[in-house]
């Protein structure tokens, strides 16, 4: 039986500081990026104030920001920015018409096709993009039938996360398992070194997800689709027996309620005046509003007003018209510059055209109306119901800041296409040829994308998130603060003392759950970062091969299946599908156990344990 003892102060002190960091991330209202840069300075300022020597050095507080230079983050950018050149060139397009054309033929055969197609463009290509160019195609697909989404948004978003298991590239979190294996003197994983169980796994996934799945999800409707008044823009021309003729504009505003927006006011024939609040009102004076026309004819009724549309009185004759508008639902991408923004500051109206007309979020609150919500701040996910013209809505296709679900299914072309194909086609295979690292291949694959107008250097910004860029450094710097320290090797004995006389197959199958449970609860990135030196200090401990325990960490990191905070991805889904929290537990848990058995069986068999 192996003797336990208690961990050098530093290594406890790690220990607690992780406890900490991943019980933080799992805060809705604190940021990721918070959270990480308060890891980061926590573990720098702590070694500088308490130094740790380890080797006969003193180990540096500045190590800890070399995961900015590491190369696993310098992969995970490059493939990124990559994958923004696919997405803005348009050169995934012919898929997207496929799927579109083939779902209007056969749905049930259709949906198979996309599975297979999502799983299989992920393996290659951050599931992030993928994701977003499904969207679309599958929302107006359920538009034009009236069927619901339910059972196609959740499996073509899992298929997504079971494609990325694949290859070394497939997510971030296989390259940062990948890399700090390697750094920890294990022999580098080839990009399709674990194929063989992804694909035997994957093949369990596919049949689940094609005709079990889609049965277990309950029937739901996209949060606000079509249940919100349309906005109107219209004057309210004050008559010469309203009671605010000769009072300020502000006790106007007072009188009506805080829900009116004055815009302008027309003075006489092209005469404009400020709304100020001081402003004094005549008799005459067309104050412009927009609102719903049951609040518009109020307003005109508090103030004493006649409602006008243009040059005509609104009547039977003259309704209100808001031609040429179109509703859609938007949705705020991971990398949108407006998340973290406050609705009031994102001027909505000003840069992008779109009237705000109800605002969703899936953490299990309710729909709001506009306006009342300038306080809110936006997140991934955020669905937000605007109004604003056709030409409008396509425009906004183009940019990285909003999903656009109209159910138009209007896919960006242009004649760079090729070229951004070809050139994610050569980064993946320089990297599964040896050429080159993924890191350089990715880098140069950039280049190549700016040199020939792919993407331009606003785009390429648009493309990293900030949020995943100092998860990866807190976590690179959390995993080697634990190595070094002696905190992994602590952990890895606590958990052979735990299993101690179980089977090597019975301790591996234990650590992928255990990784599986963590990566549905914190990031995966910070589970598989820390889990990888304790995995290889228990394959060291047993004896045993060292490959078969940084896969069972690579796979249970993955199975980002259960909970929809597991994976970006997931939250995306939740708002456009307007699913509920346990509809993941409902389908992702069978997905997530049958994973992990047949994995386990794999990696047990492929390495004789």
């Amino acid at each position: 039986m192996l003797e336990l003892t208690l961990p050098n102060p530093h290594a406890l002190a790690v220990m607690i500081l992780i406890i900490g960091a991943l019980v933080l991330f799992t805060r809705e209202t604190i940021p990721l990026q918070t959270t990480s840069l308060v890891v980061l300075v926590a573990i720098t300022v702590g070694f500088t104030l308490f130094p740790f020597e380890t080797d006969g050095k003193v180990l540096q507080a500045s190590d800890f920001f070399l995961g900015f230079g590491n190369k696993a983050l310098v992969a995970v950018c490059g493939l990124m920015l990559v994958g923004q050149g696919l997405i803005r060139t348009g050169a995934l397009e012919p898929v997207g018409r496929f799927l579109a054309r083939l779902w209007r033929r056969a749905p049930a055969v259709s949906l198979l096709f996309t599975i297979l197609i999502t799983a299989i463009l992920s393996a290659f290509i951050n599931n992030t993009p993928i994701v977003v160019l499904m969207l679309p195609i599958l929302i107006g697909v359920s538009m034009r039938t009236g069927a619901s989404p339910s059972g196609t948004l959740i499996p073509m978003g899992f298929a997504s996360i079971m494609g990325g298991m694949a290859t070394t590239i497939g997510t971030s979190t296989n390259l940062l398992v990948v890399n700090v294996a390697a750094d920890m003197g294990m022999d580098e994983f080839s990009m399709f070194d674990f194929l063989g169980p992804a694909v035997i796994a994957g093949f369990f996934a596919v049949i689940y997800l094609w005709l079990v799945a889609p049965r277990l999800i309950p029937e739901r409707q996209p949060p606000m689709g079509g249940k919100v008044s349309r906005v109107y823009t219209a004057q309210i021309r004050l008559n010469q027996d309203s009671p605010l003729v000769g009072k300020s504009l502000a006790e106007a505003i007072l009188r009506a309620g805080e829900g009116i927006r004055v815009e302008t006011i027309q003075r006489g024939h092209g005469v404009f005046i400020n709304p100020l609040p001081d402003v004094v009102l005549k008799a005459g004076d067309r104050i412009t509003t927009s609102d719903t026309q049951s609040n518009l004819r109020e307003f005109a009724r508090i103030l004493g007003g006649t409602l006008f549309s243009g040059d005509h009185a609104v009547d039977a004759a003259h309704p209100l018209s808001n031609e040429g508008q179109q509703i859609a639902e938007v949705v705020i991408t991971p990398a949108s510059r407006l998340s973290g923004v406050r609705i009031g500051d994102a001027r909505l109206r000003s840069r992008y055209g779109l009237r705000l007309l109800a605002f969703n979020r899936f953490e299990g609150s309710q729909e709001r109306k506009s306006p009342g919500l300038d306080e809110v701040q936006l997140r991934s996910g955020d669905v937000l119901l605007v109004q604003s013209t056709p030409e409008n809505l396509t425009e906004l296709k183009e940019t990285a800041d909003f999903l656009v679900l109209d159910g138009s299914i209007q896919l960006p072309s242009t004649r760079k296409a090729p070229i951004a194909l070809a050139t994610v086609l050569g980064v993946v295979l320089l990297a599964a040829l040896d050429v080159m690292p993924i890191e350089v291949s990715a880098i140069l694959g950039f280049l190549v994308l700016m040199v020939t107008g792919c993407l331009n250097w606003k785009d390429a910004m648009n493309a990293l998130s900030s949020q995943v860029i100092l998860i990866i450094v807190s976590s690179l710097a959390m995993g080697a603060a634990l190595l070094k320290t002696g905190g992994a090797d602590y952990l890895a004995k606590l958990f052979v003392y735990i299993t101690f006389g179980a089977p090597p197959s019975v301790v591996l199958g234990g650590l992928m759950l255990m990784m599986g449970i963590l990566t549905n609860i914190v990031s995966n990135n910070a589970a598989a970062v820390i889990g990888t030196p304790i995995a290889i200090g228990i394959a060291q401990r047993l004896g045993m091969p060292l490959e078969p325990f940084v896969l069972a960490v690579l796979f249970g990191a993955n199975l980002s299946f259960v909970t929809p905070m597991a994976y970006q991805t997931n939250i995306l889904l939740m708002n456009a599908g307007g699913y509920k929290f346990s509809d993941f537990v409902r389908a992702g848990l069978p997905l997530a156990i049958g994973l992990w058995v047949i994995l386990t069986l794999v990696l047990v068999w492929a390495y004789g344990m």
